[in-house]
């Protein structure tokens, strides 16, 4: 049976900043571009997102949890992105919201979302396999976690931060933004997601992750 969705509740940047040190952040990019291509010869797709498996077998946008000891919103965000992704960075300008959830987990999601040309979007898709930890499957953050879901951990899983690159620790999985959920603030300052992108039945995990 699945888990219940956590409800989520809109808050600022500026309130986001001022939560307490009882507060996870997360950070997790939408990469998007205009697609003029049709699916299968006749679903138009009008856009392409980018997404990225997690560790426990879900989709998810690339991001993960900052440690806010230690870096800004943007600079953990960067981190990450650079671990998986290759040679990206965002900025304040591509911040979209913010958006935490109460419970057992405290969890303050930050959402950014940047368009890119294809070609573009391709090149971060080429990139990535070329980043650090391309080709390992990570593992969750350290302490109690609940059962994975979706797919099994591969046996080479390798929790992030745990090879030779110096800093604070910053996990890749965090909250799973799924696109049906996604602010509808989103969808009108960054142009409608297609409808045969947004997955069925989706969950948000806010906390099933890391990053």
């Amino acid at each position: 049976m699945s888990a219940a969705v956590p409800e989520l509740k809109q808050i600022s940047r500026v309130e986001a900043m001022r939560l307490g040190p009882g507060w996870s952040h997360s950070c997790h990019a939408m990469l998007y571009a205009a697609n003029p291509g049709q699916l299968f010869g006749r679903i138009p797709m009008r856009f392409s997102v980018l997404m990225q498996m997690r560790f426990d077998g879900l989709l998810g946008f690339p991001g993960g949890f900052v440690d806010r000891r230690f870096w800004s919103l943007e600079d953990g965000l960067n981190r990450v992105l650079g671990l998986g992704l290759g040679c990206l960075r965002l900025t304040e300008a591509d911040y979209l919201s913010s958006h935490l959830t109460e419970g057992p987990h405290r969890v303050v999601a930050h959402l950014y979302a940047r368009q890119l040309t294809l070609e573009q979007l391709h090149a971060v898709e080429i990139s990535a396999v070329h980043s650090r930890d391309h080709g390992l499957e990570v593992g969750p953050p350290p302490g109690p976690c609940p059962p994975p879901r979706g797919l099994a951990l591969a046996p080479r899983k390798a929790p992030m931060g745990a090879g030779a690159c110096a800093g604070p620790t910053v996990y890749p999985e965090g909250p799973s933004w799924w696109l049906p959920q996604l602010p509808e603030q989103c969808l009108h300052q960054h142009s409608q997601v297609p409808a045969p992108l947004r997955p069925q039945g989706a969950q948000h995990d806010a906390r099933g992750e890391a990053g």
